[in-house]
């Protein structure tokens, strides 16, 4: 059985994009659950996948990235900056001599007060590049949410996926009562379809199908079980609620009111675009995302995400039940660096987008997201150098008038 609704046309997508399904290592789970420097969150035992990395599901319709593909690539308007001409803030020199001790690390740009101080690209990452932004597409999918809701295509995050799912889930009323909201904060409760099981996901025929069959592991909103099938499930959603691709949504909600295209990503099967995974974006579009969310959802003009909703996603709603000091909103992290609360949408290998909301400082990394030996000491070390060496130096050479009372 296929999803509900109009099935989109399927948009051949860039073999560029590295659209890249299937996990490339195991691990005992054992360690993996100790890795608090990973992005998943799920409890059980067993051989469990790392990385939603390389391999093609045989389905997918891909073709060669042409020349006028690599044309209509968007660069911003702000100059171009070279590899070896970063402008840097001697406020965080350290910063960038760190990151150039990195070997997985690609980019890493620091805004302060809506000005671009730090613009570094490293081992041969260019500001035209885009980046496989990984997990960071559940922020991205969070803000077409809010969008959604404010435009009317949903009704609130209240509202139960039976709605787009009834028949599908008509013998199985617990599951129609799984919130918008718990898809979101990942507390839908169901088995998770990321890890051990993301391999037999994006192998079926209907990944839908497969997200919505899974048993229950906890009570709807109460515990954190990190599951990219919650993301993909609200990517069908969009699709069927707003009438478009989430792609062509995406584009018209954030791309065109930005001045950025949105490449085209992976598709399930059916056609649904990856819901919370493999988006592409330079990091200079990264940063821009970054600031709408420092300018309470405003840009060129206009109130591009509801400013209602940058508060609601950026609120914690769920604490990590692997790593204490993170909590989750709506497609967001939260923890404290420096003493200062941050928010952070947060991909696999070390692609981030930060926002230190108190001192205006928006921080931006990209990384190889190749598995490896050294990836997870690679994203240990990225969250070392963005506190101690981006938001401490942040906090020292902020005045009184700019640090939170108290």
């Amino acid at each position: 059985m296929h999803f509900a609704g109009t099935r989109p046309d399927r948009e051949p997508v860039p073999a560029g994009t590295h659209l890249f399904l299937l996990l490339q290592g195991w691990q005992d789970s054992e360690v993996h659950l100790r890795d608090t420097a990973g992005s998943e969150e799920y409890s059980g035992s067993g051989k469990q996948q790392l990385n939603e990395g390389p391999r093609l599901n045989k389905k997918m319709n891909c073709r060669p990235k042409t020349l006028a593909t690599l044309v209509s690539l968007l660069i911003f308007s702000a100059p171009a900056v070279s590899a070896d001409s970063g402008m840097t803030g001697s406020a965080f020199g350290e910063a960038v001599q760190r990151a150039g001790e990195m070997d997985r690390i690609r980019s890493l740009l620091i805004s302060r007060n809506g000005e671009l101080v730090v613009e570094e690209y490293f081992n041969g990452m260019t500001p035209q590049r885009t980046a496989n932004v990984k997990s960071v597409s559940k922020s991205i999918l969070s803000a077409l949410v809010g969008i959604a809701i404010e435009q009317g295509h949903l009704q609130s995050l209240d509202q139960p996926i039976s709605d787009f799912y009834g028949e599908r889930l008509a013998a199985e009323p617990a599951k129609g009562a799984i919130t918008i909201g718990n898809l979101l904060s990942m507390q839908a409760g169901l088995e998770t379809t990321s890890f051990y099981n993301f391999g037999a996901w994006v192998l079926s025929d209907d990944w839908v199908g497969f997200a919505l069959n899974q048993p229950f592991r906890a009570e709807p909103g109460t515990r954190m079980l990190y599951s990219t099938g919650n993301t993909h499930l609200l990517s069908a959603i969009l699709t069927q609620a707003t009438g478009k691709s989430t792609l062509a949504f995406a584009r018209d909600a954030l791309g065109e009111p930005l001045g950025i295209r949105v490449q085209p990503w992976t598709q399930d099967p059916d056609g649904i675009y990856f819901g919370g995974n493999n988006m592409e974006f330079t990091p200079r579009q990264m940063l821009a995302i970054g600031e709408l969310y420092m300018n309470e959802g405003q840009a060129n003009g206009r109130q591009v995400i509801p400013e209602d909703w940058i508060e609601t996603s950026l609120t914690p709603v769920v604490r990590s039940s692997r790593n204490t000091e993170r909590q989750y909103g709506y497609g967001w992290w939260m923890r404290d660096m420096a003493g200062l609360p941050t928010v952070y949408a947060w991909g696999y290998g070390g692609q981030f987008i930060l926002l230190v909301r108190d001192l205006d400082l928006v921080v931006v990394t990209t990384s190889s997201s190749q598995p490896g030996d050294t990836r997870r000491r690679h994203t240990r070390e990225l969250y070392n150098l963005l506190e101690f060496t981006v938001v401490q130096p942040a906090v020292s050479s902020a005045g009184d008038d700019e640090l939170p009372a108290g």
